[in-house]
């Protein structure tokens, strides 16, 4: 188990809940736009926001939007330790920084020194386009140069007593990605974030970061997670949870099953398994629904929900765990099935 880290309220790693993160994409000086972009992503149910702080106008916005929002705030620095200073000062509750870039090591003592003294955690961030010069050139542009350099980075914090860390080292290429993630998480007990960097947009940007963070949760590597995706960054929030969802980390939420159709399909599955996704949107317990178009094998493949039905031509079977408890007339499934789900007293 990893070691676990307090950022504001909430905490990370050490076996946490799995936290979804996104970016901002406006300019931190700009407050207002800043505040209602955060603000959307609370709503969305992001869970930690990063900001870019590249200016000392940015660094002292962070106290005014601060006043205005509810969730942890990250900020985002390169190159300059003074805006990592002063977004300390004030108020930002955690910093996230790739050491190699920030200047000497006097900067990087600076910056853990006040963030020791604010009481707030640092994340170590590196990706491939910012990889220590020692780990390229022993290891070229690789996983292990990924992961070295970020254990270079927490070496030189520790170094400084610090150690209230997190980790990162993405790339764009999905296998080099998790790889290096992998070799973190044998060799270091802090806490990782997951991501995949770079990722683009649409479908291939969701198939990349599915690909690259999911294999890693299902192997229990990771204690927060950023889908990337260019463009609206509450789109990341939504993808961050249903990769949650789909990976088993969450369970709060009413999970339908359901098959994707042949010649032997008698029902309307697509649209039924809608209605019943938007009928039990509100419940916040796991339960699963299994809406099957045949009694072929939709009894068997639905024997593991707890509700569902196998669609015949004329007549379909409710089933409950696995077992038929009635057949309806198919014009009413969805009145039988919902009922069904009701009185499972879920809400």
């Amino acid at each position: 188990m990893t070691k676990r880290i307090k950022i504001k309220d909430r905490y990370i790693g050490g076996g946490a809940e799995i936290t979804v993160q996104s970016m901002t994409n406006t300019k931190t000086e700009d407050v207002q736009a800043t505040v209602a972009q955060i603000l959307r992503l609370q709503k969305a149910g992001c869970d930690v926001v990063r900001m870019s702080v590249n200016t000392p106008e940015a660094a002292k916005a962070v106290a005014e939007i601060k006043k205005q929002v509810g969730v942890p705030l990250v900020a985002d620095i390169h190159f300059d330790a003074s805006l990592a200073l002063a977004a300390i000062e004030n108020g930002i509750d955690k910093i996230r920084i790739n050491p190699s870039n920030v200047g000497a090591e006097s900067a990087v003592r600076e910056i853990a020194a006040a963030a020791k003294d604010h009481g707030i955690p640092i994340r170590v961030g590196v990706n491939g386009g910012s990889l220590e010069t020692a780990s390229v050139k022993k290891f070229g542009f690789s996983a292990e140069a990924l992961a070295d350099s970020a254990l270079r980075g927490v070496a030189l914090l520790e170094k400084f007593g610090f150690e209230d860390i997190v980790i990162s080292a993405k790339c764009s290429d999905v296998k080099i990605n998790a790889q290096a993630y992998r070799i973190l998480a044998r060799s270091t007990s802090y806490p990782l974030h997951l991501g995949v960097t770079e990722a683009g947009g649409g479908d291939l940007a969701l198939a990349k970061s599915y690909a690259g963070i999911g294999a890693l949760l299902l192997d229990g590597i990771g204690d927060t997670i950023r889908v990337s995706i260019t463009g609206d960054p509450v789109d990341e929030v939504y993808a961050g949870d249903l990769l949650l969802k789909a990976t088993g980390v969450r369970d709060n939420f009413v999970e339908v099953i359901s098959c994707p159709t042949c010649a032997r399909t008698e029902i309307n599955v697509a649209a039924l398994a809608e209605e019943v996704k938007r009928a039990t949107a509100h419940i916040k317990k796991h339960f699963t629904v299994a809406v099957m178009g045949c009694v072929v094998n939709g009894i068997g493949e639905g024997k593991h929900a707890d509700i569902g039905v196998a669609g015949g031509k004329e007549k379909s079977a409710i089933i409950k765990h696995g077992e038929i408890i009635k057949t309806v007339p198919n014009d009413r499934i969805s009145e039988e099935l919902l009922q069904a789900i009701k009185e499972a007293n879920l809400d």
